[in-house]
């Protein structure tokens, strides 16, 4: 069993992606509130988090609990925005890039939505070695393991399985079925 955690809050004013944005004070709440949901129903080996700086907040938060091994990986990201990354939504609201925005349109130096579900697909086929840990991760990436898992064709309405922030997913690699727990 995997269990999938997404950060707390950060400052949705500017574009996530790979931002170096940290969590707000929402934020830190959510994920204390996730922290005792989990000591009173998971176990797990060690935490495994994306380096980003509001995902490595939140593993550090949770980890206070419980003293275990934090691994840092890229792999865990959510999709690179490229020039977009922590720039201001209201500086960008009349930017025709954003407004058209499909799956297969790539963020300059950055990557597509169809991207992400690639290399989401690929880091599915050695995912089980996390196997028994805890993922701190992105709406993105849990989308997509949603989408492969569900043989869904990836689309742009992020909020299609209820993946809020500080909310727990639980990736049953046998059965190849997740789910939302919290």
């Amino acid at each position: 069993m995997i269990y999938l955690l997404r950060h707390g809050l950060d400052d949705e004013s500017k574009i996530g992606g790979w931002s170096d944005e940290g969590l707000t004070k929402e934020g830190i709440k959510q994920i204390k509130e996730a922290r005792n949901f989990i000591a009173e129903n998971i176990s797990f080996k060690d935490i495994v988090s994306s380096d980003i700086k509001r995902a490595s907040e939140s593993a550090k938060i949770i980890n206070e609990d419980f003293n275990k091994k934090i691994i840092y990986t890229s792999l865990l990201r959510e999709q690179n925005k490229g020039d977009y990354n922590g720039l201001p939504k209201m500086v960008l609201k009349d930017d025709t890039f954003l407004k058209d925005l499909t799956i297969y349109d790539t963020f300059p130096n950055g990557e597509s939505l169809l991207d992400l579900y690639f290399r989401i697909e690929r880091l599915m086929l050695v995912i089980d070695t996390w196997d028994d840990n805890l993922l701190v991760t992105h709406r993105g990436v849990i989308n997509m393991i949603y989408y492969l898992l569900n043989n869904k064709k990836p689309d742009m309405y992020k909020d299609s399985f209820d993946v809020t922030h500080a909310s727990v997913h639980k990736l049953d690699l046998k059965s190849k079925t997740i789910e939302r727990i919290y």
